[in-house]
């Protein structure tokens, strides 16, 4: 055999070796469950039910939120797709004091809980909200609440996404088919619009999906009158305890999902391929004229009503008028929900996210290194979409599947604290592989190929080259794993013990109860969750790098 062929066997047995860890980490922790719990639903006396399928889509209520779900996500799209673009191209073609900040404030919604995000919202605009005290407005029963909810979290999504592409393409061929007599909009229509298309169709596809499988967000300000199938797969399974209404309700969901992720992978690959970029740093500059500037200070007006507004009357609330009492409430015990005091969330959440974090950065990581290549066939592709499915399959279905699924040797994890930062683990993976690909991808082959041919093994090639090449990735992707296994919710809601709630936990169930003590102590610990993720929030700004992924 030659040493080129060699040599190739070695990469491929590496890769297969890599894939092997989270392949049989996904397949534990996320196939398993899910496959136990849809299996349990379409099973009734030892059989399969293959007809319950047809009989729950002809129930009304369920064809009703098929329906919301669906329309409600559209909408939802549209809408940030209107109100982020400006912001996409202001921070991508625009040079200003302030601009890293403002990056900052845009991206900080994306990183919060979508508990809090309700809770701040329903502060706005709920019963004795803001809007309430001024001017007698209520939205918390209407599903405007939930839209504006939507494109709060989503704004990010489509300024990083979209302004990220928008800042790298060459604005010379703009400015020729001007020279040529297209007017301003004629150009950006023919020019760099389509150019620009694979970016939008990837952060309106991300954006839909983020709003089809919503759950916070509408468990919090939907109340009774609106429920997306993330919210009635929840219903169905803790308050009716219908298994076999959830399970065809989640392979609903599931086939829409992975259909979704199938178009969004499509066009990332027409993203990465079909464009020439250019430095970033020599397409952005002052704004000129008025209609610019009046552009930039709508931007500006717009970041300060939609993301910052919310989350400052959030810190009001949780003040109210009695100071710190809220606050100073949170050390009490009440024997009633909580079983100690609700400040041990705090701790618990850190304590689960920090080991969450570890798991997701080493099967993220290995996941990462072995989907580096470009040119890898359908099964490394394949592996490459089922690491982004827990991002879109029903958190509820798997923390209720770990409950069904992880209870009897080896496996019986049901009284065990490593449940919940598996189940964090699962939604914090897809976004280190994120991150961390795009720097491996831009590592140049030739400094592995030449580390091999000198004797290295592929893991000492790998921490000898790409190591010191990524390490800034790495502290990015671990940042961001903590900042999504501090605010997960679907599933931990099942998991989480009575005596170790985590803070997104805690908020849902001081919401649930009525009065002003418990509403301003759910404020308290949505402020202190937020104020957790946004700090950590600033530090990932201080080592992104324009190389390093959007997310």
């Amino acid at each position: 055999m030659s040493p080129r062929r060699t040599g190739r066997w070695r990469r491929n047995a590496a890769r297969l070796g890599l894939m092997a860890v989270p392949a049989a980490f996904f397949a534990v922790f996320f196939a398993y469950p899910v496959a136990a719990i849809v299996a349990r639903g379409l099973k009734a006396d030892g059989g399969w039910q293959p007809g319950r399928i047809a009989d729950v889509l002809a129930q009304s209520d369920v064809r009703q939120v098929l329906w919301f779900t669906l329309w409600q996500a559209l909408v939802s799209t549209a809408l940030t797709l209107v109100i982020a673009l400006p912001g996409a191209y202001a921070l991508a073609r625009f040079d200003f004091p302030g601009k890293q900040v403002l990056r900052a404030v845009i991206t900080v919604p994306f990183v919060l809980p979508t508990v809090v995000v309700g809770t701040a919202f329903m502060a706005l605009v709920g019963r004795g909200g803001l809007l309430d005290e001024l001017w007698g407005v209520r939205l918390d029963t209407t599903v405007w609440a939930i839209l504006l909810a939507h494109v709060f979290f989503n704004y990010a999504v489509v300024v990083r996404t979209v302004g990220g592409l928008w800042a790298q393409l060459d604005p010379r061929q703009e400015e020729a088919a001007r020279m040529l007599g297209a007017s301003r909009l004629t150009a950006w229509r023919t020019v760099t619009l389509p150019a620009l298309a694979p970016a939008v169709a990837a952060a309106a596809l991300m954006v839909f999906l983020f709003t089809f499988t919503s759950f916070g967000v509408v468990q919090i300000l939907g109340g009774p009158a609106f429920s997306t199938l993330e919210v009635e797969i929840y219903r169905q399974t803790a308050d009716l305890f219908d298994l076999s209404t959830a399970a065809v309700l989640t392979l609903i969901q599931f086939v829409a999902v992975g259909a979704i992720l199938a178009l969004h992978a499509w066009t990332v690959r027409r993203r990465e391929t079909a464009l020439r970029l250019v430095d970033a740093s020599v397409t952005a500059r002052r704004p000129r004229g008025a209609g610019q500037w009046a552009l930039l200070g709508g931007v500006v007006a717009t970041v300060v009503v939609l993301l910052l507004l919310p989350l400052a009357v959030l810190v009001q609330r949780s003040f109210g008028s009695a100071g710190l009492a809220y606050y100073r409430a949170l050390t009490e015990a009440d024997g009633g929900v909580f079983l100690v005091a609700p400040i041990e969330a705090i701790g618990n959440s850190l304590s689960y996210a920090v080991a969450a974090t570890v798991i997701a950065v080493v099967i993220g990581g290995l996941a990462a290194v072995a989907l580096t290549r470009r040119d890898a066939g359908r099964l490394v592709r394949g592996f490459d979409a089922l690491l982004m499915l827990p991002l879109g399959v029903s958190a509820v279905t798997v923390g209720f599947g770990f409950l069904i699924a992880l209870d009897e040797p080896p496996l019986d994890l049901r009284a065990s604290w490593i449940l919940v930062p598996l189940a964090q683990a699962l939604v914090g993976v897809p976004f280190v592989v994120r991150t961390m690909l795009p720097v491996l991808r831009a590592v140049d082959v030739r400094l592995r190929e030449a580390a091999s041919v000198l004797g290295a093994s592929p893991w000492r090639a790998w921490r000898e080259v790409d190591l010191p090449l990524v390490r800034r990735a790495l502290l990015i992707a671990a940042g961001f794993a903590f900042a999504v296994s501090l605010g997960e919710f679907g599933a931990t809601v099942f998991i989480a013990r009575p005596d170790n709630p985590t803070l997104p936990v805690a908020v849902a169930r001081l919401l649930g109860r009525p009065g002003d003590l418990n509403y301003g102590q759910a404020m308290a610990l949505s402020t202190i969750l937020m104020i957790v993720c946004a700090v950590a929030l600033l530090v990932l700004e201080r080592l992104r790098t324009d190389r390093t992924g959007e997310f």
